[in-house]
C-alpha cells in the first residue's frame, strides 16, 4: 500500500450547484467537441462526457492512500483511472499536466492517479503499475509522480515501455535501485493494482483513460482522452460557478 498521509485527505465541501448541471453548462458552450459514441472496451478514443440526466458513477472517496498532484483540499478533483501502456492515456497525461500547470498553483484543482491496467491489450501494464506503487512506497508522493511522468514521457505514442528502464526511472525519481528491484520482485503491490482496476470498472470504466470529476459530493465522468480545450472548458466553467479565481 502507498504510505498514508492524512494531509492528503480531500475535503468534501458542499456546493449549491450539482456537478452534472455545471458540466452540462460547459458542454453546451463547447458542443462542437461532443459525440454520442460510447467508449469501447479497452483503450478509449475521445468520446463523451456524462452530464445532466445521466447516472452518476460510483467512486471511492479520495483519501491518504491516493497519489495526489496539487492541492489535496481542492474543490475540483480529477480522479483518473489510467494504464501506463495505453497510448490515449499518454496523451491525456500530457493534457492533465497542462491543466495542473494552469490551475494547480492556485489550489483550485487536484489530480488523482489510480490504476486501470488493461492486461489483455497491454501485458506489461500491471507490472508497471506495481512498479509505480513500489516507488510510492519507497519515495513517497513526489517520487510517484516523477516516475509516472517518466514512464509516459520517455516513449513515443504507440510504443511499449522498455521494462529494463524501470529501475532507471525509479532511481531518477529518488529511489534506490536495489530497494526498488526487491519490492517489484516481491509482488506485494499486485493486489493494490488489481483492486484499483476493480474500482475503475465499478465506476463505469469501459476503457482508458477513465476520469471522474468530483466537486463536493457530486461526480461526473470524462470519457476517453478528451483534448486539452475540452477539459479546460469544463474546469473554467466549474471555477466560475464555484466563484474561484
Amino acid at each position: 500500500m502507498p504510505p498514508t498521509n492524512t494531509s492528503n485527505t480531500v475535503r468534501r465541501d458542499s456546493i449549491a450547484i450539482p456537478i452534472a448541471i455545471v458540466i452540462a453548462a460547459g458542454l453546451i458552450a463547447g458542443a462542437i467537441y461532443l459525440g454520442g459514441s460510447k467508449a469501447p472496451a479497452g483503450d478509449a478514443n475521445p468520446a463523451s462526457i456524462i452530464g445532466a440526466g445521466e447516472t452518476p458513477p460510483t467512486v471511492r472517496q479520495v483519501d491518504g492512500t491516493d497519489h495526489i498532484r496539487g492541492n489535496p483540499n481542492a474543490q475540483i478533483v480529477l480522479v483518473e483511472y489510467s494504464d501506463f501502456e495505453c497510448p490515449f492515456c499518454k496523451s491525456f497525461h500530457e493534457t492533465l499536466q497542462r491543466i495542473m500547470d494552469e490551475y494547480g498553483a492556485s489550489g483550485n484543482v487536484a489530480w488523482v492517479y489510480r490504476h486501470y491496467p488493461i492486461e489483455q491489450l497491454h501485458p506489461n501494464a500491471p507490472k508497471i503499475a506495481e512498479a509505480s506503487e513500489c516507488v510510492a512506497e519507497l519515495g513517497g508522493n513526489t517520487a510517484f509522480w516523477k516516475f509516472a511522468d517518466l514512464v509516459f514521457g520517455e516513449k513515443e505514442t504507440n510504443t511499449m515501455t522498455d521494462m529494463t528502464r524501470l529501475p532507471e526511472f525509479a532511481e531518477t525519481s529518488g529511489v534506490l535501485k536495489a530497494d526498488f528491484n526487491a519490492c517489484l520482485s516481491s509482488g506485494r503491490h499486485a493486489a493494490t493494482v488489481a483492486g484499483s482496476a476493480d474500482e475503475a470498472m465499478a465506476a463505469g470504466g469501459a476503457g482508458t483513460p477513465h476520469t471522474l470529476v468530483l466537486v463536493g459530493g457530486e461526480s461526473g465522468i470524462v470519457k476517453g482522452a478528451q483534448p486539452y480545450a475540452v477539459v479546460k472548458q469544463i474546469i473554467d466553467n466549474l471555477v466560475s460557478q464555484l466563484g474561484q479565481e
